[in-house]
């Protein structure tokens, strides 16, 4: 069907039917009617079927030609918007920026990460797509992502081509519900002992060295749940179902937002955060501000 549609017909077409006639589109266009006619026949040719209804010197949409209109009225509608677009000095225009946030990460750490594109003085349209790091790096491969956020590096493929940012670290702090963690806090490590605590199922890598403290601590706690979503982890630890651990850089907020309190901070346990991008430079303005941050909070 694209190799016999002539986009030209149908602007006519378009122009006729929002004109009402011949003789009106023909004067908007300087094209004689007879042109306007044998170009309206071509395309009907081509879709196969009338477009209009022709009735005392008057021209009706036909159910074909309605939902012929239908979709030219929305291509037309996105063509204007492009010509404004690339007639605008490139300052003017909108800035797309689509990042890949691993799932893995958290939510509030990801904001803090991005923030940085959207404090150019270019309007920014951001799309954040969320999911594992393997199925990131092929949309980052298949330049559907500008950027990708992380919080591990990725296996070496020796057939990939990315480059690694280290955007900073953050340590980590544990958090519990106020009444649950004005409990633990007289003796803490040692009263997380036994406790219920809210792992998250996406084996974030900070967990190795987390599981290893609390057994330098002699802590054994009591896994009660595992959850793949960071906010949905946080929920759970407001309404007393547990300790959670986040990345101490974002603890005030944590502690505002989710309305908990933090216990104390996890000695030698860091969370080490990354951004990817296909090549070592990037010229995207927005990619650029985001790589070179560089964030420490250890306490």
């Amino acid at each position: 069907m694209l190799d016999t549609l002539n986009f030209r017909h149908l602007y006519y077409f378009w122009v006729i039917a929002h004109e009402g006639s011949l003789a009106q589109a023909s004067e908007r266009l300087d094209l004689a009617p007879q042109t306007l006619s044998g170009q309206l026949a071509s395309l009907e040719q081509a879709v196969g079927g009338l477009l209009f209804r022709r009735e005392s010197r008057r021209l009706f949409l036909t159910d074909l030609g309605r939902t012929v209109l239908g979709y030219a009225d929305e291509m037309f509608s996105v063509a204007d918007e492009l010509c404004q677009v690339v007639q605008s000095a490139p300052e003017d225009r909108p800035l797309k920026l689509v990042v890949g946030v691993s799932a893995s990460i958290h939510k509030l750490i990801a904001y803090h990460l991005i923030e940085p594109a959207l404090t150019l003085d270019r309007d920014v349209q951001l799309t954040c797509r969320t999911a594992r790091i393997e199925d990131l790096l092929r949309d980052l491969a298949r330049q559907q992502l500008d950027v990708l956020l992380t919080d591990r590096v990725p296996l070496t493929d020796a057939g990939a081509r990315w480059h690694l940012h280290e955007l900073g670290q953050s340590g980590i702090s544990l958090f519990a519900a106020p009444a649950l963690a004005q409990r633990l806090t007289p003796g803490y490590p040692a009263s997380l002992n036994g406790q219920p605590f809210l792992a998250n199922a996406l084996d974030a890598p900070y967990l190795h060295q987390l599981t290893r403290w609390f057994s330098e601590q002699g802590v054994r706690l009591k896994v009660r749940a595992e959850i793949d979503d960071s906010a949905l982890i946080k929920v759970f630890g407001r309404q007393g179902q547990g300790v959670f651990a986040a990345p101490t850089l974002i603890a005030d907020e944590v502690c505002r937002q989710y309305e908990v309190a933090c216990l104390g901070h996890v000695e030698g346990v860091t969370d080490h955060l990354y951004a990817i991008t296909r090549t070592r430079q990037s010229t995207h303005p927005a990619v650029e501000a985001i790589c070179r941050q560089r964030i420490t909070a250890r306490r």
